[in-house]
């Protein structure tokens, strides 16, 4: 039995994606935890960190979703940013302390030159400032401390690397790159090839696998819209009443209402409740939008139940190899539902791998 007075699980069940515009200065699991609960959401998860410094893009994942997103943190990355030149920062970032100054002479013709070495497959070694962990501690908690972790370089790949401003001693980029590709580093060595040093005066994420900008929401349109849609479900009389009795529940408590009163708030506030949960509810991106570029497979009834037990199955002119998106039958749903996803085995058959709950 568990510790008494220990919290039941709350939130409602609630699958689905939406894309968050982040705002500056907000930390990752900050906005994942007030996705949490605008939607009053039992379970949620991102789908990789950005920087506080870092605005745009990101995806989060709500109930079944959250199986997920680990394909999307896998997933290519797009972002803009914008270089400050001649100046190098502790943190590679405007954040950080300035520790370098060097007069900027580069023309627009030197940087578009010097490009190109940075495009394809580029070595990279991590900054300090990174959530990398390092005997189980983020690299960015050492910096903070002053010491130097030694970290081998990885390779990644910048898909496309445009300058799209140059003016003063500030560069506009924008890049399409790989996971695990830190736009401050890459700004540095652009910095160090030039000879005039450089740090991320701004960044913004695009685009997050499937997933881009023009989707997304701010946390505050959310919410403007979920209040809205709340006010709205109630009429002229019944907003004065539930206003009224909201102001007395806060002065007496709720317990201390009368029973009538009691379960006319509840009754009010479950109409508000439901009608804010549908309009934010139809803004959500269905599961399968994460593995959208995957092939699929349609599965009979007879196949669908055998999947579903966790066996594989044989399916005509499904893929020789790699990844699929299942569709099949479920028990009580008209037409073809998303089931999760598969990989092709050795023998060709389509084998489940994380699949959701109906």
């Amino acid at each position: 039995m568990g510790r008494r007075g220990r919290r039941a699980n709350r939130g409602r069940p609630v699958d689905g994606i939406i894309v968050v515009d982040k705002m500056y200065g907000a930390s990752s699991n900050e906005v994942l935890q007030r996705v949490k609960r605008l939607f009053n959401a039992a379970k949620a998860g991102h789908t990789g960190s950005l920087d506080p410094l870092a605005t745009g893009v990101l995806p989060i994942c709500l109930g079944e979703a959250t199986k997920f997103s680990q394909y999307l943190l896998d997933s290519d990355k797009s972002y803009r940013t914008t270089m400050k030149m001649g100046v190098r920062t502790t943190t590679g970032d405007r954040e950080g302390e300035i520790v370098e100054e060097r007069p900027v002479t580069v023309t627009r013709s030197d940087v578009e030159a010097i490009l190109q070495q940075f495009r394809g497959n580029v070595e990279q070694v991590p900054s300090m400032y990174s959530a990398l962990k390092h005997n189980g501690r983020p690299l960015y908690e050492y910096a903070r401390e002053g010491i130097e972790i030694e970290r081998p370089s990885r390779t990644i790949t910048i898909h496309r690397l445009e300058l799209l401003d140059f003016e003063g001693d500030e560069c506009v980029f924008e890049v399409d790159c790989t996971k695990g590709t830190y736009i401050r580093t890459l700004i540095e060595d652009i910095g160090e090839a030039l000879g005039c040093l450089g740090h991320v005066a701004e960044l913004k994420r695009l685009k997050a696998g499937p997933y881009t900008e023009h989707q997304a929401y701010s946390l505050d349109e959310l919410a403007a819209m979920r209040d809205e849609a709340r006010e709205s479900a109630l009429g002229v009389e019944e907003r004065i009443e539930f206003a009224e009795l909201s102001a007395l529940a806060e002065v007496l408590g709720r317990d201390k209402l009368e029973q009538g009163q009691s379960e006319r708030l509840r009754e009010l506030s479950r109409i508000r409740n439901k009608a804010g949960d549908r309009v934010i509810d139809d803004l959500l991106l269905p599961q399968d939008s994460a593995v959208s570029d995957w092939p699929q497979v349609k599965l009979g009834a007879t196949s669908s139940y055998y999947i579903s037990q966790g066996n594989p199955v044989q399916v005509p002119q499904a893929p020789t190899s790699g990844n699929v998106r299942i569709y099949g039958v479920a028990e009580g749903v008209e037409g073809m539902v998303f089931l999760g996803i598969g990989e092709i085995t050795d023998d060709g058959l389509v084998a489940p791998r994380r699949l959701v709950k109906g």
